[in-house]
Parts: C-alpha cells; sequence; structure tokens
C-alpha cells in the first residue's frame, strides 16, 4: 500500500508517544534540548577516540565512556555508577538546562544538577579527551560550560583531569573504586589530595588512610622516586589558596593511557600502544609497592626500609617504644627519643634519599631557603624537622611540628630530611647548626688528618686497600650509577688465602661450571662466601667486571649482598654474603631436604623471587635482564627467604629499552624462553619465562603436581594459582607473558589472571617437548 499522506501517521504517533518525542541520534558527538540518547544509539567524539553510551554488567545498565579505538572495553566514567538501570529503557536528554538520565516513564536515575544553568539553550558534547561537557550554545565550542565530567571522576583519571579540590566553586575531585569487575558502584577505596596539609594524594579504605604519596616535592611526590621526567608523562602539581590539584599529560601520540584506582586500593597506570596493535593494557607504575607503602608501618620516627632485614628500624637517638612487641614485628607503635630535647643546644641529624613525613602537622614557606629554614626551625622549640619545599630549585621550607609519621627510606630517588635530635646524639657538639656545618678547630682538622692517614695505613696492610692495577674495574661511564661500585672492598689474594685456609676443601661448599664456592670469616666475625672462578669458566674479565658492577648497584632483600672481590694474576674471586641454607636446588631435588620446604615457605620463596626479578625490570634505576634464572641460583637465608645470585649473564638495558638480540645465546636450556633460544632475542619476558618454569607443567592433573613432602595442610587454591601463573609465564609468545608486576598481583589475587595457552618447552620450531633436570648451561 503506498502511502501518499504520512501526517496522519506522525501525528498518532505523537499522541501515542509522548515520551519518545524526542528524535534519537547517533554516530555524533553533541546532544541538543531537541535530540536525546537512547539503549541503541552512541556518542562518538569528533577524533574517533571516546565513545558515551550504555553498558550492561551483570543484570544492570549502565551510561558511561569508553574508549572507541581499542578491542578491549575499558569504562573511564559511569554517570549512574550508584543507581544503576534495571532494564536497558534509559535515555539520556536535556531537561531544563541539565543533562538527566531517565528511566520508564521520567524516572530520573541521575543528572547533572545544575541549580541555575544561566543559559536557554545548552548542549552536551563528548571531546576527544574523554570529557563529557554541557555548555552554552556557541560558535566553534566557544560556549561558556556549566558541567563536566572531568570534574566528576569515577575510578579513572584520564590526561588532563585534574585530582584536587577547589574550595571557590566547592569541588573535590576524587577517584572512587568499582565494588568489583561486574559492579561499577562505589566500592570501599577512594583516592585523593589531602586537604589538610602539603600536596600529596592519599589512598583510604573507607575512613582509614592506607597509603599516601608523600608531598610534591616540585618535580614528583615524594613517595614516588620512580616519578622522573621521562619521553611518555608530564606531571604537574598545582598549589593556590582556592586550589590543590595533582594532573598529568600524554607526551607521546601513539600511545593513549589512564591512571585507574583499582577495586583492591592500588593505584595503577596503564598504557595502550596504539601502533603496535598487541592488543594488552600495559602496566607503567603501580602504588602501593611493597610493604613499605602501608601507611605509619613503622609508627612515629619509625624507618621502613624493603632493603633492610629487619625492614623497620628506628632513627638514630630513637628506639622502640615497645621493645617486646617490636621484637615480634608489632612495629605500630614506632619510637622514642633517648633523650628529650634542650631546644637551646640541639642540633639535626642528615637522613639521606627519604620519602617525606606525613604533613598533618607541618608548615611551608615557599620563599625560605634550606639555610633560612634550618635557622627557623631551630629558632622553634616546637619545630622537629626540616626539609627543602622544591628539590628542582633547591628552595622552599617545610617545617614539621609533632611527631614524625609514615618515614620510609629508598635505594635511590628520595631526597634530604633533617630530623631535630639532642646534641648528644651528635657527638656532643653543641650550637645551632648541624653535625656537618659545625666548624672544627684547627686541632681537630690536624687529628681528622691523622685519623685518616693512619686508617689508610691500617686498610693497606691488612690488604684492604683497593688494588690500583684494576681499579679501572669500577670506573666506565657505562651508567650514572657506576661510582657506587668503589664503596665495594678490593681483597688481595693473601687475604683470601688465610680466609679460606688455602682453599682448604673442607671449606668448600659448592661447585659448578663456574668454579669452586668456600666459606669463610671476616676478622669481624661475618661469615662469607667466595666465589672462585675456575680458569676454564668461561667468564672473563668483562663478564667479571659485569656481575661486580651490577651487583654492588642493586639493593634489594631478594638479591644476594655483593661484599667485595679480589683480582690477582688469573685470580678472579667474588665475596658474597654467606647463605647457610644454600641454594634452592640443593632442597628442591633433595627427597630428604625437601620436607623442609612446606608449602608457606614455598609460596613465600616464589613471592620473594618474583618481587627480586620485579626489582631488576622495573624498581631500580637499572633495567636489569637476568638471563640466567633457574633454581641453583637462588640462595636461601637463615629464614629462607630466596636471593637472586649470580649475574655474569645479565644485561642492562638503558632508556625504554626492552629487548634485545645477541649472536651468543647464554643460559641453561629448560630455563630458556623459546624466542631467546632459537633467534638470540631477549628481554624482561625471558626472565619471566624463566621464573614460570618453576611451577612444573604436566597434564591436566595440576594437584598431582604437588611435592608429596609436603603438608597435607596445603592450600590448593593457592598452590593452583601458583601453577597457573606458572603457566601463563611460559606461555610461547613473550606477548601472552605477563610482566613481573602482575605476576605479583596474580599471587595475591587469583580473581584477575587470563586463562594460559598451551605453555612452550620448544627449543626448535615446531618440536616441544617436556625437559629433564639435566641442566646444559650456556656461557657467553
Amino acid at each position: 500500500m503506498k502511502i501518499t499522506n504520512p501526517w496522519p501517521f506522525l501525528i498518532l504517533y505523537l499522541a501515542f508517544f509522548p515520551f519518545s518525542s524526542k528524535i534519537s541520534i547517533a554516530a555524533q558527538d553533541t546532544i541538543t534540548s531537541s535530540t536525546s540518547l537512547s539503549a541503541n544509539d552512541n556518542l562518538t567524539s569528533a577524533g574517533s577516540t571516546f565513545v558515551l553510551g550504555f553498558f550492561t554488567r551483570g543484570n544492570s545498565t549502565y551510561l558511561g565512556i569508553w574508549y572507541k579505538r581499542i578491542s578491549v572495553q575499558t569504562v573511564v566514567w559511569v554517570a549512574n555508577r550508584d543507581a544503576p538501570l534495571s532494564k536497558s529503557t534509559g535515555i539520556l536528554r536535556i531537561d531544563g538546562g541539565n543533562l538527566i538520565l531517565v528511566e520508564g516513564l521520567d524516572k530520573v536515575v541521575w543528572s547533572t544538577n545544575i541549580s541555575k544553568t544561566g543559559a536557554a539553550q545548552p548542549i552536551a558534547q563528548l571531546l576527544d579527551t574523554g570529557n563529557l561537557v554541557l555548555r552554552e550554545d556557541g560558535n566553534n565550542n566557544s560556549g561558556r560550560r556549566l558541567w563536566q565530567s572531568f570534574e566528576h571522576p569515577s575510578d579513572t583519571l584520564l590526561p588532563g583531569m585534574r585530582l584536587g579540590w577547589n574550595s571557590k566553586v566547592g569541588l573535590n575531585r576524587s577517584l572512587t573504586s568499582w565494588k568489583n569487575d561486574d559492579d561499577p558502584s562505589s566500592g570501599d577505596y577512594n583516592y585523593k589530595m589531602d586537604q589538610n596539609g602539603l600536596a600529596q594524594c592519599l589512598v583510604r579504605f573507607q575512613s582509614h588512610l592506607k597509603y599516601r604519596t608523600g608531598p610534591w616535592t616540585g618535580v614528583r611526590f615524594s613517595g614516588v622516586p620512580e616519578m622522573q621526567p621521562n619521553p611518555i608523562y608530564g606531571f604537574y602539581c598545582g598549589s593556590t589558596p582556592d586550589e590543590v590539584f595533582y594532573t598529568y599529560e600524554l607526551l607521546n601520540s601513539s600511545l593513549i593511557s589512564r591512571l585507574v584506582l583499582n577495586r583492591t586500593g592500588h593505584i595503577e597506570r596503564y598504557t595502550w600502544d596504539l601502533e603496535s596493535n598487541d592488543g594488552i593494557w600495559k602496566l607503567y607504575w603501580r602504588a602501593p609497592t611493597d610493604q613499605c607503602d602501608e601507611y605509619s608501618k613503622c609508627g612515629p620516627y619509625g624507618i621502613c626500609n624493603v632493603n633492610s632485614s629487619s625492614v623497620c628500624g628506628c632513627v638514630k637517638g630513637f628506639e622502640p617504644k615497645t621493645p617486646k612487641e617490636w621484637s615480634l614485628g608489632v612495629t605500630s607503635a614506632g619510637c622514642v627519643r633517648k633523650a628529650k630535647l634542650e631546644c637551646t643546644g640541639d642540633g639535626f641529624l642528615k637522613l639521606t634519599e627519604m620519602k617525606l613525613p606525613d604533613s598533618l602537622q607541618a608548615f611551608v614557606d615557599s620563599s625560605k631557603s634550606l639555610e633560612e629554614c634550618e635557622i627557623e626551625c631551630l629558632n622553634s622549640c616546637s619545630c622537629v624537622a626540616y626539609a627543602s619545599a622544591d628539590i628542582a630549585k633547591g628552595s622552599g621550607c617545610i617545617r614539621w611540628a609533632g611527631d614524625l609519621t609514615d618515614l620510609k627510606q629508598f635505594s635511590y630517588g628520595g631526597q634530604d630530611l633533617y630530623i631535630r635530635v639532642p646534641a648528644s646524639e651528635l657527638g656532643h657538639f653543641k650550637g645551632k647548626k648541624t653535625l656537618l656545618a659545625t666548624i672544627l678547630s684547627v686541632n681537630s682538622v690536624v687529628l681528622l688528618f691523622f685519623l685518616c692517614g693512619y686508617y689508610y695505613w691500617w686498610k693497606k696492610k691488612k690488604g684492604y686497600k683497593m688494588n690500583e692495577r684494576h681499579g679501572d674495574i669500577f670506573n666506565d661511564n657505562e651508567t650514572e650509577d657506576s661510582g657506587k661500585s668503589s664503596e665495594l672492598q678490593l681483597f688481595s689474594f693473601n687475604v683470601i688465602v688465610a680466609i679460606t685456609k688455602n682453599f682448604s676443601e673442607s671449606n668448600m661448599i659448592g661447585k659448578g661450571g663456574f668454579g669452586l664456592v668456600y666459606k669463610g670469616q671476616l676478622p669481624n666475625g661475618q661469615e662469607i662466601a667466595l666465589k672462585r672462578l675456575s680458569k676454564n669458566s668461561g667468564q672473563g674479565i668483562d663478564e667479571f667486571k659485569n656481575e661486580v658492577k651490577l651487583i654492588a648497584k642493586l639493593q634489594h632483600k631478594n638479591l644476594v649482598r655483593l661484599l667485595g672481590c679480589c683480582i690477582s694474576r688469573e685470580e678472579k674471586i667474588l665475596i658474597y654474603e654467606y647463605m647457610c641454607n644454600k641454594s634452592l636446588d640443593s632442597l628442591l631435588f633433595d627427597q630428604t631436604r625437601s620436607i623442609i620446604l612446606d608449602w608457606r615457605k614455598r609460596f613465600n620463596i616464589i613471592v620473594g623471587i618474583a618481587r627480586g626479578i620485579l626489582y631488576l625490570h622495573e624498581d631500580s634505576r637499572l633495567r636489569i635482564i637476568h638471563r640466567d634464572l633457574k633454581a641453583s641460583n637462588i640462595l636461601l637465608d637463615d629464614d629462607m627467604n630466596p636471593k637472586i645470585s649470580d649475574f655474569g649473564m645479565a644485561r642492562i638495558f638503558g632508556g625504554n629499552q626492552t629487548q634485545a638480540n645477541t649472536n651468543k645465546v647464554v643460559g641453561t636450556y629448560g630455563y630458556m624462553s623459546p624466542e631467546y633460544a632459537m633467534d638470540g632475542l631477549f628481554s624482561i619476558k625471558s626472565d619471566i619465562f624463566s621464573f614460570g618454569v618453576w611451577e612444573l607443567w604436566k597434564e591436566d592433573r595440576i594437584l598431582e603436581l604437588i611435592d608429596s613432602s609436603m603438608s597435607i595442610s596445603t592450600s590448593n587454591s593457592e598452590v593452583l594459582r601458583c601453577i597457573q601463573v606458572g603457566l601463563l609465564c611460559v606461555q610461547e609468545n613473550a606477548i601472552d607473558r605477563p610482566n613481573m608486576s602482575s605476576v605479583i598481583y596474580m599471587l595475591g589475587d587469583e580473581r584477575m589472571m587470563p586463562l594460559p595457552k598451551q605453555p612452550a618447552f620448544c627449543f626448535w620450531r615446531g618440536y616441544c617437548s617436556d625437559y629433564s633436570r639435566n641442566e646444559i648451561t650456556i656461557r657467553e
């Protein structure tokens, strides 16, 4: 039937369907007073970067914004997160000057809630930044903004968004986690700028403070040393009497990025490479990173350091407030002064590489120099510490009153903190200057030179003097850290002979393709292990230098500590801290000793190794690829804590380098990734593969992998989680393997693990098989 006059049908439509009188729209970026957005429509930003539309989680429907150009739907903002639609019947439209979301017969479930818009015809537009704005209609998007989603974040901070508060307009922009992956409603964690002290960001679980970034130092947050200038991100923190905010920009146009507060309370920064098209979000940074990021882990005046064997320690001049509990690891009570402050006779103790303490009782004066800051602090008996407010300019003054809380010390990247102590803690020097700045008398200078000369003579006599002939081992300019190597002791061969009783067989504790290991004791009573490289070990002077320099620069509780070395004629000897429980393989593959390794110890060893690898790959200033991770290169201390050793084949990656090629494949078959064994391509994913081999793979009866010597109280879910992580780590394609930060995350939470593909035990393309424990180690 041909309809010659459509108007009657249109009239009937308008009469019976009054609530659909606004024209639905799609494939454009703007909503006007005459258009709306319904369940089947989307708004797409002009550059096709973001989409605004309806999405479903569980049985509920939400209005949100997600990325347009990536394959994984990643929602960055939700309008009605705490008022979901029960059915896909929502309509977004402009009404009364506000943008509103209605369900059913005009039930308003969400609104921009502007009391007075001042605009007769506002429009809503989705921008390429991911910002949904409600503004006055104007040419070339010039209309005044009335409301914007950037000022009302969900769990994600996009480039250009501001986190922080503005008292003038009554805003406090913060992130709130999703409840879970299928429920974007407000979770228990919140991330916001501190309103009570200096500019710093805080993570709270409900009302409990869990983590803080430390105050802004002019270039980064004090507690985030990784926040260095780089070609990917630019960071900025602004502060005025009315507003304090943090923001960042993305400097690389080939990437997209987001900062998200996840459901477990972790702040995570992700990147997506648009050019590589690898189809995954890559974790760039994460906090909290370790146990020392737990707020006030060591209590007032307690310093937390993950590289210290005891983790928590007291500031010099302080002692544990509750010694008995402290010895048991309960350190929240912190430390107290051994001697009271004298006010008029105090000085300052300089602590380096510090995360500045909480700033609840801190005062800042940007006009003061550091020297003026010291004087002001000394002149106020309530001032207990001071530091520079802007480390880039070396100026500004922060002064603290009250207890100093949440102190953390880094291996690098922290800043100087000056803590007030009585003169008795500064070697009885009186006055208003720090110990380092105390002016010595002429007699003191003479005495100092005499003592230095005597000490130099004593070290030379004992054989501890640096061997000048081989001093150039530490003098290359490979990295900016190279100067640290000079702190190592270079032992004379005569001293080594004495320590090992002329390399007595009774002192020998191990051997391998590299040579022999001996146990010895330094004059101060410290037990040591000496690794004497054999002449046919394949490790030349360059490889030896490499191991010395690398280990000297790396400090982590899960890396073996190098104490010194010896180079004499053809002798190359490394001196390490002694590990009484020897190597992991000596327990794993010995049926009589493996009973020592119950599941709890094994799990702690797995996590400890993972943390050591994470430090090598991401958390140290250098990016280190070990290239020979295996059970025999994991040593165990008195408490069965694992320490990664043998860095002879390790390599340094510079800048943003993540992989390299070599014509000489080194390492141990069975632990070697396929792409490395076959093509000489090594990367951080090569170490990931070696880590995964810890969890041997057989058929589908996963629980049969559990060592029969372990206790029957073993947690099956934890075992299965470790096995699944192991399978993920040994996937054939490097791109499919997780990075180590993701490994650690998955070890703690099985709910976030993808399913692994077929594990790869392949040494030539087209041929895959199991490997035995017969290790073949290839060295350069």
